[in-house]
């Protein structure tokens, strides 16, 4: 049940229908057989992972709750990280890893036949695996007390406007609302309705028209030049943002519908000055994760300088790993993971000659957003890239070093109001949310406004459904 699917509008209204006529108490159960219905519509099978996740780590926060020693709690945690981690290794990377243990034993000359496991990738569960290993590391960390309502520790896992592809909340963020009583709020709703259709205008009009383009060209890049390949991997940049952005904003509206506060995933990542700092705007849910439970438990910045670019390359290499089981995923962190380390030794000297050199900070800033995103826009190539060797084709042909087509190539891929309507996400990015500016406005313009975004979807969005990209992770 995509979220751009009548489906899922049919579905979303027959909830808030049924939330707001029922009473506080029976609320929660309400959400969470609607998040299990939300989450079957993909592989019912699969709920049973969500369910013996949740099981799992419910009984976990309440045993090191009781325990009386660190090092019984720290046993409990461990069975509790062992068994998240060990259901995702089986499911997301369990071929991977005996593919490339196969591949690398052959160039030794042993030979390993690696055993074969069929199994479909649960749709969510890099995730919400995520998500309940932040409960359960928090309470041992006595950040956080356990939840004693196994049915509203269930909906913290499951809760359905952000279960496939977050945010990625905090148990200390929302397990507390879950307890809140919502009124209706026109106010609040009518918000949230538009946040969403915002969400939806990104998706459909501008990241699916995108993706024709970008699939035609990415699906063969050996039938392209280099022209052409640059041009679909910054036609890429802007796809998956407003894919994922566009998810976002229909996730955080769709929550705020209901009453709830989900974390904001994106702050306009493509105006960073700093790979550090597009890291703080760019999939905030994941970077806050893997900032507070990956790099600051291997040492952060507490050991030292050379450590610290250490930490870094540990973070980001599992980071890249974590969105898929391929080697362009380990290479594309891997990449993060360098520019982070590069961007914070250089970043004295830069401020220091551009300073000397009397440059205005005007034109510093610029020149840095140029850079920065260039710069991203070439690990976008490994990110979307089938295969390594596709991905050093498009760079051998855009770099001019490589043999190829002459020219450029755009076809008739709806690309003509994309063009025009990229400027205006940039915009609405750079200059703050039009959607404060038009709440403020007259009912007539705001209306007008909706209306026009709507027929916009209509009569401008790609034909059919398209999963969002991060679905896949």
């Amino acid at each position: 049940m995509l979220f751009n699917s009548l489906d899922f509008a049919f579905f979303f209204g027959v909830v808030c229908a049924l939330y707001f006529a029922l009473g506080q108490r029976w609320r929660w159960m309400l959400l969470l057989v609607a998040s299990y219905v939300f989450y079957m519509q993909w592989n019912a099978s699969y709920a049973f992972l969500i369910l013996a996740s949740t099981c799992v780590d419910y009984v976990a926060g309440r045993a090191m709750a009781a325990a009386e020693s660190r090092r019984r709690q720290t046993g409990i945690l461990l069975g509790s990280l062992g068994f998240n981690l060990g259901m995702l290794f089986t499911f997301k990377y369990w071929s991977f890893f005996h593919t490339s243990l196969a591949e690398g034993l052959g160039a030794l000359g042993v030979s390993y036949a690696p055993p074969e496991l069929n199994v479909l990738l649960p749709v969510g569960i890099s995730f919400y695996t995520f998500q309940t290993l932040s409960y359960t590391i928090d309470i041992w960390r006595g950040e956080l007390k356990p939840e004693r309502h196994f049915g509203k520790f269930a909906l913290f896992v499951t809760f359905f406007p952000q279960l496939i592809a977050g945010p990625i909340e905090r148990a200390k963020h929302l397990l507390p609302q879950l307890d809140r009583e919502v009124a209706f709020d026109f106010e609040r709703v009518q918000s949230g309705l538009q946040l969403m259709g915002w969400g939806l205008f990104k998706k459909v009009v501008i990241a699916d028209n995108l993706s024709v383009y970008v699939d035609a060209v990415y699906g063969n890049p050996q039938a392209h030049s280099g022209w052409t390949l640059g041009f679909a991997t910054y036609a890429f940049a802007f796809q998956i943002y407003c894919d994922f952005s566009g998810y976002s904003d229909i996730a955080i509206g769709a929550a705020k519908v209901l009453g709830f506060d989900l974390m904001k995933n994106f702050e306009r990542p493509y105006f960073s000055q700093s790979i550090t700092e597009f890291w703080r705007r760019w999939h905030i849910s994941l970077s806050s994760w893997l900032r507070d439970y990956l790099y600051i438990s291997v040492g952060g910045n507490r050991r030292g300088r050379w450590k610290t670019y250490r930490n870094l390359m540990i973070t980001m290499v599992l980071g890249g790993l974590w969105h898929g089981a391929s080697w362009n995923f380990v290479i594309w962190g891997t990449l993060q993971g360098v520019m982070l380390a590069a961007s914070r030794v250089t970043l004295p000297w830069r401020d220091k000659m551009s300073k000397r050199l009397g440059i205005p900070s005007l034109a510093v800033s610029g020149w840095r957003m140029l850079v920065t995103f260039h710069l991203v826009c070439l690990s976008w190539i490994f990110f979307r890239a089938a295969t390594f060797d596709d991905a050093m084709v498009i760079i051998g042909r855009i770099a001019g070093v490589m043999p190829g087509p002459e020219g450029m190539t755009l076809t008739d891929y709806n690309l003509v109001y994309c063009l025009f309507l990229l400027p205006v996400q940039i915009v609405q990015e750079r200059f703050g949310s039009a959607r404060n500016w038009l709440a403020a406005q007259p009912i007539l313009i705001r209306w007008g406004a909706y209306w026009a975004m709507l027929l916009g979807i209509l009569l401008l969005g790609a034909e059919g459904s398209s999963n969002f990209i991060y679905f896949q992770f």
